[in-house]
């Protein structure tokens, strides 16, 4: 499986402008999906949450706007645009938008 990228693997791409918000809403988009893992960008307007879980992959969050409040087994952490934290395979998480934010998730299947 050589996995699928949505954009061409040679041209830079502006990922904060990649995506919009959308009032009420947390819309996302696939940027990449391979077999060894796969990069999914987000935008979260305020307000919006993923409620706790885990996920058997470790994985990378950056945040390119905005910031965004993340609990990670059971730590409480505010996480600003330019900043990144690692969710730890098997480890229950979850974040809520205190404001508009985006970020780029990082799967790493492993």
């Amino acid at each position: 499986m050589s996995g699928k990228s949505k954009f061409p693997t040679s041209e830079p791409i502006d990922l904060v402008e990649s995506i919009q918000y959308a009032d009420g809403s947390v819309v996302s988009k696939t940027l990449s999906d391979h077999k060894n893992g796969s990069l999914t960008i987000f935008a979260f307007d305020a307000g919006q949450s993923l409620s706790e879980h885990a996920s058997p992959y470790e994985a990378i969050v950056q945040i390119l706007d905005g910031e965004a409040e993340w609990t990670v087994g059971g730590n409480v952490l505010t996480v600003l645009s330019g900043q990144w934290i690692i969710l730890p395979a098997k480890v229950s998480h979850g974040v809520q938008a205190k404001s508009r934010f985006k970020m780029l998730l990082t799967m790493i299947h492993s």
